[in-house]
């Protein structure tokens, strides 16, 4: 009896990573989400990349209903999307910026220039378009990482009450725009 149930743990084994490579190879990886959708935005207080005196929270957001886009220069992605999110800014859609370092870790006592990150993504918006409100720095990824976000870019779509609603994971273009956020937009704005 003990060899028939040994025999059959190999077995058991092989099917448990057929069904896991199975996932893994036709999942979409753009439907990643986070653990977050239907939360109110995380706890937070981060400065404000251009102005280190200014602070925000997640209570200093509440209000308007916001896109909070993940980027940064680093990011081929990012700036390939930076001209329709300026389009969509033009259009009245509120879009704030939680720019990523990913020069930057802490936990190697790395020096940063501030000025310099202030005129990278100076020249940066100057050249491909600014779509952003405002940028929130989040040097040591604290509020990225409470969100789930695993790269840039990645797009949050946030209600008056500071709940998240939606979670993109990759650009935002016109095709996106329109098959996964204009609806849900259009009714938290009406």
């Amino acid at each position: 009896m003990n060899r028939k149930l040994l025999g059959l743990v190999p077995f058991l084994i092989f099917i448990f990573l057929c069904v896991f490579l199975y996932q893994g190879l036709f999942g979409n990886p753009r439907e990643l989400q986070t653990g977050r959708l239907g939360h109110t935005m995380p706890e937070f207080s981060l400065p404000d990349l251009m102005d280190s005196d200014k602070i925000w929270t997640a209570d200093s957001l509440k209000g308007e209903v916001y896109l909070m886009n993940v980027w940064g220069t680093w990011c081929p992605t990012c700036i390939a999307e930076l001209g329709y999110l300026t389009e969509l800014r033009e259009r009245g859609v509120k879009i704030i910026g939680l720019y990523y370092e990913q020069a930057y870790d802490p936990d190697f006592g790395d020096q940063f220039d501030i000025n310099a990150l202030r005129q990278d993504v100076n020249n940066m918006l100057s050249r491909a378009g600014n779509p952003y409100q405002f940028n929130i720095l989040d040097l040591e990824r604290t509020l990225a990482l409470d969100l789930g976000v695993s790269g840039a870019p990645e797009t949050f779509l946030v209600d008056k009450q500071g709940k998240i609603l939606l979670h993109h994971t990759g650009d935002i273009n016109e095709r996106v725009w329109r098959t996964k956020f204009a609806a849900i937009y259009q009714e938290l704005t009406q």
